[in-house]
């Protein structure tokens, strides 16, 4: 075993990568890593990319630029054009991010899975009523980024970005270890509740992200500030931004999660399930082919 796998194989488990990434003053290390990620002295940029692959997969083969400014230069890299081919059918609707699936499936009224054995409620993630009642009974996927990957994501179907909800909150990891362990973990983080309204059919479809440690910041295009510890403006935004499938809507600063709900009558793609790894522009859910075919 090399002296890398023997690292890695330490950093994983499970009581000390929870001590490690859970039980730190987590506002702090996130405070700090949003400063020192975007030093650009040359020997810090190099250390720093040198020192995360070495802990992880990190393929930058596929990455746009071939230098980086910064460590946040690099976690917030674009693509090389066509890097992400984008599933084209009406009723397919694409995920918004690489990401490996979490838990999914179908919502049991109001109630949903973070982990097996750890529900949570619609209300209590998305504080909003009526979106409680629009994916009461409908259908979810959780979509984990690894820090590793591709931290941009774009719009899942041709539609309107009609409001952006932010609820300040935590930053726990949102790593499997910590979701066994920590209850309605996804509840107390800092999120943005993207409602997109679909073209095809007019049903509402909503990205809910879920920021991290290490990550506290999302950008979205719609929006002029980023959504962080700093950020001032209103909670809810009134938007009614026109995107298009695969349109990049924004990023994260690091790794985090995205949770995508539909209503009901969508189903989940046969290739999503628990585990499974996913590209952006892949396919992810169907729409209901006698709604979207009443809509015309």
């Amino acid at each position: 075993m090399t002296i890398r796998a023997q690292i890695v194989k330490v950093f994983q488990q499970e009581d000390l990568n929870f001590l490690l990434t859970n039980r730190i003053p987590r506002r702090l290390a996130t405070q700090f890593m949003g400063w020192f990620s975007r030093v650009e002295l040359p020997v810090v940029r190099a250390l720093s990319i040198a020192v995360w692959r070495l802990f992880s997969d990190l393929d930058l083969s596929e990455a746009k630029k071939t230098q980086f400014e910064s460590l946040h230069d690099c976690f917030i890299r674009e693509l090389k054009d066509g890097a992400r081919p984008i599933e084209r059918s009406e009723d397919v609707l694409v995920s918004p991010c690489d990401a490996i699936v979490g838990a999914c499936g179908t919502i049991g009224g109001t109630t949903l899975f973070q982990a097996k054995g750890f529900p949570y409620t619609l209300q209590d993630l998305l504080c909003d009523r009526d979106l409680v009642e629009i994916y009461r009974d409908g259908v979810f996927a959780t979509l984990r980024l690894k820090s590793s990957m591709y931290h941009r994501f774009h719009a899942p179907h041709d539609g309107c970005i009609e409001q952006v909800r932010y609820i300040s909150g935590d930053t726990w990891n949102v790593n499997p270890i910590a979701l066994k362990r920590v209850e309605r973990l996804f509840c107390k983080n800092e999120r943005a509740v993207v409602r997109l309204k679909l073209a095809a059919n007019g049903e509402v479809v909503t990205l809910v992200a879920v920021a991290a440690i290490l990550v506290a910041s999302i950008r979205l295009h719609c929006l002029d500030a980023a959504l962080d510890w700093d950020y001032q403006g209103p909670s809810v935004v009134v938007c009614d931004d026109s995107v298009h499938k695969g349109d990049e809507l924004g990023w994260f600063e690091h790794g985090s999660t995205i949770i995508v709900f539909a209503p009901q009558g969508f189903a989940l793609c046969d290739n999503i399930r628990d585990g499974a790894a996913i590209r952006m522009g892949e396919p992810l859910m169907r729409l209901p082919w006698s709604r979207r075919e009443a809509c015309g």
